[in-house]
């Protein structure tokens, strides 16, 4: 039996890989066959730990350091992926920070940052990648955007508006390269365990816990399986679409 699933022969990228939703995305696409690199931004020692863990499981990665949201920087690495991998058929947009408050309190330097690396950050992989993901027959760009880009958040309107920019930039690019067999789609994860959420308040958490209808948060292996179908053959005639994984947050 063929296993549509499959990635074998395929590079991946995934930004943000080291940690949360990005190591999950990277193991899993390692388990279905893909050759995978992760950029991370400072966290040296949980990069290395996730490559130790997708080489235990019989995957191969490896890692990068690099500032999404620094032009130069990104395309040195980028090119450097190209050169030692061959080419990178899928990419995966995570990279994202929060940097939250109330508007009136905002720090103009916060709003900027938090839009540099989650917005900007995407735009500077996906542009020193686009011409190895034209010449893949299986091109892929997957950005992970956020429910909040859709519903809003209190304290949250620099991430929000980031996670919403993705959203914009995802369906115009799908239509810029589609004639070349490329998808672009989006997934927007609700309420997910990770070391984002572990830092809210339990009040905070039980109020969040009761917007969603299948009354549970989210794990990073539920991102990382939407993300692996849509990076699969069973996602190719699926192009400019946004995958919400939240439980019935937004719906």
């Amino acid at each position: 039996m063929v296993d549509d699933l499959s990635l074998a022969g395929r590079h991946c990228l995934v930004t943000g890989g080291s940690r949360g939703i990005g190591r999950a995305i990277a193991l899993a696409m390692g388990q279905h066959g893909a050759k995978v690199t992760i950029l991370y931004a400072g966290n040296t020692e949980a990069a290395e730990q996730t490559c130790r863990e997708g080489q235990d499981l019989g995957a191969d990665l490896a890692s990068y350091q690099c500032d999404v949201a620094d032009w130069d920087q990104t395309k040195q690495v980028c090119d450097e992926v190209v050169a030692q991998r061959g080419r990178v058929d899928i990419l995966v947009n995570n990279a994202g920070i929060t940097k939250d408050g109330l508007l009136m309190r905002l720090k103009e330097a916060d709003f900027d940052r938090v839009i540099a690396v989650n917005l900007k950050g995407a735009f500077n992989v996906t542009h020193h990648l686009m011409l190895s993901l034209l010449g893949s027959p299986h091109g892929r760009v997957i950005t992970v955007s956020s429910v909040v880009a859709q519903m809003g958040n209190i304290g949250q309107t620099n991430y929000a508006a980031a996670k919403a920019g993705l959203v914009g930039f995802t369906k115009s690019l799908a239509r810029e390269v589609a004639g070349r067999g490329v998808t672009c789609n989006v997934i927007a994860p609700g309420f997910i365990e990770t070391d984002m959420t572990a830092e809210l308040s339990q009040k905070v958490v039980d109020n969040l816990g009761a917007l969603v209808p299948l009354k549970r948060m989210g794990s990073p292996a539920d991102i990382a399986g939407a993300a692996v179908f849509l990076a699969s053959d069973l996602a190719s005639y699926i192009t400019g679409e946004v995958l919400a994984v939240d439980g019935g947050m937004w719906m």
